[in-house]
């Protein structure tokens, strides 16, 4: 699959879990304010046996290396309802979790902290990815 730089892709499996999520009631108006209706309409959907192995997909634990300190740190993008930020498992609708949804390792993430400083940080691998391991359900 050739992806433009700077695409995200998605899985059919995901787009469609996250646009439920998008159309549900008072919630939807906060998703859009963080970019998910846009990252939705914007994104490559491919199949889940077909998306390559280095995008970050929902429950994909990726290593990230912070551009300001130069920190390393995993993380685990999941649904609202498992995240626990303390032990790393962020949510697809925080900042830094809709920053990583469907980018490619090597990519650049940006987005705007709880205190309002712009972070940054490079995806530098992905540690697990459930479609690589053929965990398409997931």
């Amino acid at each position: 699959m050739n992806i433009q730089t700077g695409e995200r892709v998605l899985t059919e499996l995901d787009r469609v879990r996250l646009a439920s999520i998008a159309s549900r009631g008072s919630r939807a108006r906060l998703l859009r304010s963080r970019g998910l209706d846009a990252v939705l309409d914007d994104a490559l959907v491919v199949p889940s046996r077909r998306v390559a192995s280095d995008i970050v997909t929902m429950y994909s634990e990726v290593l990230l290396r912070f551009v300001d300190d130069g920190i390393e740190r995993k993380l685990t993008l999941c649904y609202p309802g498992d995240a626990e930020p303390q032990s790393g498992f962020v949510s697809v609708l925080s900042p830094i979790g809709l920053s990583l949804l469907g980018q490619q390792v090597g990519a650049t993430v940006r987005w705007e902290s709880p205190d309002g400083t712009e972070r940054m940080a490079v995806v530098d691998s992905i540690v697990f990815q459930p479609e690589a391991s053929g965990d398409y359900t997931t």
